[in-house]
């Protein structure tokens, strides 16, 4: 009896020490990120010195060295792992002047991979024809010779929608809409007529002679527009703000002949390597079993990445650099990947997958976070049968002025692509998004211009690190293996089977290289 009674009073003792020993943990979790946080200088540094982090730029390259000497600093072992070759390009400066009929210098760069200009070039604009079909377009193609050929649709509205229907009649904003659907339908009736497309017509007015391709990519927001590659091999392709496209578009249609100059400079660089950060604090009562932090490391290269992905980028490094100092001798191993290429992709998470199986088939779990700047908001359990038993646990201890910004879903459905998580759960890896509140990040800084340190909410970044660093916590604590039993994702109407699962997908491990 005294022995039952001694086993009871141990085994109650004994959980009101993990329990004491769990919140201090969690306290000094929050109270690190809240006092000594480095969130803003880490920004400054990654985002204003550094700047984008096109995959093959030099600046990619320095991005990953700065990762690998922060972390070293902090006494935390990282490295660069080379993980494929990449086409290697460095963006120089772009000047784009409006210089007849009047002087204007105009808003605009080169896209990424843009050839550049040996000298600068004035030349007058055109823009694309009415067509009926590809024979008539082939006919007109000559007259591009020497000249900008302007290939984006001019859109009749730089008002974003909200701003429509905040001040317009209902009248004037139905009205708008309607004559901007005829005009993107006849539009792309009229580039199918083309017989090319967004992607092959910049290579065939290349071939026909055109001094350079000029777009505009506008992303529905005041100030913003989207910056991608270029298809051109010898020369530039330059995208314009939609308020400065709309300018020179209007002078072609009323005849006003403009010439713009533009003096746009690149370098190529050949082939070059490409790198995933890794940095581990080492378990220690379960070495060979992973909890990792992922978020992807390279950007476009319009601004400087900060919500795509430098505020998942800051989230995982200082999570790391709060767990070794609150927490430096985890039961289980702590990975964080910074992953390259990502934009193209999922490469760099993908070759990892791909390159380490030991390290897939023993993850506990795996936290990702891409989609910008605001609060983490939803959590899913991936389509992992049991997620919501161990989540529920880990999230428990999180404070509660930040779970309760959180919904859950569970099972939920596993990612197909959206970001890096794919590729571990593609793998059967138990890996879960942590996904943002919006900040009108599809609108305004995702993939733009204007994607820059002034967008970040750093209170929001710091509840993320909270968050972060207690999951990560908890899921090293956990005394059991977390379950990769998966759901049912529905049923297929034709076979009765089910439905399969996300298959992986390879790496491309030499990306541009052959284009």
């Amino acid at each position: 009896m005294k022995t039952k009674l001694f086993l009871i009073l141990f085994s109650i003792s004994t959980h009101v020490v993990i329990a004491q020993n769990t919140e201090d943990v969690v306290n000094a979790i929050v109270r690190e990120a809240d006092e000594n946080s480095q969130l803003e200088s880490l920004a400054h540094e990654l985002l204003d010195v550094i700047g984008p982090r096109l995959v093959g730029t030099p600046e990619m390259k320095q991005a990953h060295d700065w990762a690998v000497e922060k972390y070293e600093g902090w006494g935390i072992t990282a490295r660069n792992e080379q993980w494929g070759e990449w086409r290697g390009w460095q963006r120089g400066i772009t000047h784009i002047d409006l210089v007849h009929p009047r002087v204007k210098t105009l808003q605009g760069m080169q896209l990424a991979w843009s050839p550049g200009l040996k000298k600068s070039v004035t030349a007058e604009l055109v823009t694309l024809p009415e067509v009926s079909d590809s024979l008539e377009f082939a006919n007109w193609l000559p007259d591009v010779k020497g000249k900008f050929v302007m290939i984006s649709m001019n859109q009749p509205t730089g008002r974003p929608d909200y701003n429509w229907e905040e001040f317009a009649t209902e009248e004037s904003f139905d009205k708008m809409k309607e004559e901007r659907k005829i005009q993107t339908e006849a539009w792309r009736e009229n580039m199918g007529n083309t017989g090319y497309d967004r992607r092959t017509l910049p290579v065939a007015l290349e071939e026909a002679g055109a001094a350079g391709i000029v777009m505009s990519y506008w992303s529905k927001g005041f100030g913003a527009n989207k910056i991608f590659s270029a298809r051109t091999r010898e020369i530039p392709t330059i995208d314009l703000s939609l308020e400065d496209y709309g300018l020179l578009y209007r002078m072609v249609e009323y005849g006003d002949k403009p010439q713009i100059m533009v003096e746009s400079e690149s370098r190529e660089l050949g082939v070059v390597p490409t790198f995933n950060t890794i940095a581990e604090i080492k378990g220690t009562e379960k070495p060979d079993e992973y909890v990792i932090l992922s978020a992807h490391f390279d950007s476009w290269d319009g601004g400087t990445g900060a919500t795509d992905n430098g505020t998942g980028t800051l989230v995982m490094m200082e999570a790391m650099r709060i767990l070794k100092e609150v927490y430096p001798n985890p039961k289980r191993t702590i990975l964080v990947g910074h992953w390259g290429s990502e934009e193209q992709g999922l490469n760099g998470s993908r070759a990892f997958v791909e390159d380490n199986p030991e390290i897939i088939d023993n993850v506990q779990a795996a936290f990702n976070q891409d989609n910008g700047t605001g609060r983490v908001v939803r959590i899913t359990g991936q389509g992992f049968l049991h997620a919501y038993e161990y989540l529920g646990r880990w999230l428990s201890q999180v404070p509660k002025d930040i779970t309760k910004h959180i919904e859950t879903e569970f099972p939920g459905r596993p990612g197909r692509g959206g970001s890096d998580y794919a590729s571990f759960v593609a793998m059967g890896a138990p890996a879960f998004s942590l996904s943002s509140l919006s900040w009108s990040y599809w609108n305004y800084t995702w993939h733009t211009n204007v994607d820059t340190y002034d967008k970040i909410v750093f209170d929001d970044v710091r509840n993320n690190v909270i968050l972060t660093a207690i999951l990560t916590y908890m899921a090293c604590e956990d005394p059991e293996r977390t379950s990769r039993e998966k759901s049912v994702l529905s049923i297929d109407p034709d076979t009765g089977e089910p439905r399969p699962w996300p298959q992986p997908r390879k790496a491309n491990r030499r990306g541009g290289i052959d284009q």
